[in-house]
């Protein structure tokens, strides 16, 4: 018997072990919870190290919404208290935040956001950072479980009711990224590596250490970024960074003096 390794990821303890139990009582499939992003972040990784990943993750979409927001917007890739790693990141991924950044590390394992309500916008959002499917946290288990064996199979699961709004958004959505990537285009350089670095969540002076700046001279290109984009805040400027495909830069590069970037 082929057997199905499922991650639920939920900061509501009690739903993700209950959950968790009601999916291992399933002959073929194996389990694990984890209560936040960086939590389920060290159980792929150490699922992946024994050979064994996880084929499907399920994550709540509004975990970490109750948690305070860092000042000064540095929660570049969503919300997040004001704890930073190693390099100036801060720690604790949205739902949302959460999928991309699984299925840009481990493109095979599929991802399906557990729902509170239906909202047309945030599952298009869903769909666009690489989830597989979007379903109602009060759905029954033999729906859930038709939804995990069918991302498995590479479908997309939405709720019919939602699917006329979705396509609407989606639809939207590629108008604003073609506007977005006019925008990011306007940029120097230097002002796109800034941006990057943004988008990563990295504050003024991680940036300055990276790029071998003086933190003034971040901060005027992070004011000259938020200005050619035309925007006035740091989240903004992620948000319309993200429409035009603007990824973050990758901590585990190094930046050398007197590179090509001006």
């Amino acid at each position: 018997m082929i057997r199905i390794r499922v991650l639920v990821v939920d900061d509501h303890r009690i739903f993700a072990e209950s959950l968790a139990a009601a999916l291992a009582a399933e002959p073929d499939v194996d389990v694990a919870a984890a209560g936040s992003g960086p939590a389920a972040l060290r159980c792929l990784e150490r699922a992946a190290a024994d050979g064994r990943p996880f084929d499907v993750m399920l994550v709540d979409g509004d975990l970490g919404v109750g948690a305070p927001h860092p000042p000064g917007g540095r929660a570049a890739v969503a919300r997040a208290v004001p704890d930073e790693g190693e390099h100036g990141v801060v720690s604790i991924l949205d739902g949302l935040s959460l999928v991309a950044g699984v299925r840009s590390g481990q493109s095979a394992v599929h991802c399906v956001v557990l729902a509170e309500k239906d909202d047309p916008h945030r599952a298009a959002l869903a769909l666009q950072a690489g989830a597989s499917g979007w379903v109602a946290k009060d759905c029954s288990l033999q729906r859930l479980l038709a939804v995990i064996r069918g991302v498995l199979r590479d479908e997309t699961h939405l709720p019919p009711a939602l699917l006329t709004g979705v396509l609407r958004e989606l639809t939207a959505a590629r108008k604003h990224r073609t506007e977005s990537e006019r925008l990011v285009e306007s940029l120097t350089p230097r002002e796109r590596e800034v941006l990057r670095c943004m988008v990563a969540g990295l504050g003024r002076k991680a940036v300055a250490e990276r790029l071998f700046l003086s933190p003034h001279t971040v901060r005027t290109h992070m004011q000259n970024v938020l200005g050619k984009l035309g925007v006035h805040s740091t989240l903004a400027a992620v948000a319309l960074a993200r429409r035009a495909g603007v990824g973050p830069v990758d901590l585990g590069d190094v930046v050398e003096r007197g590179g090509q970037l001006a």
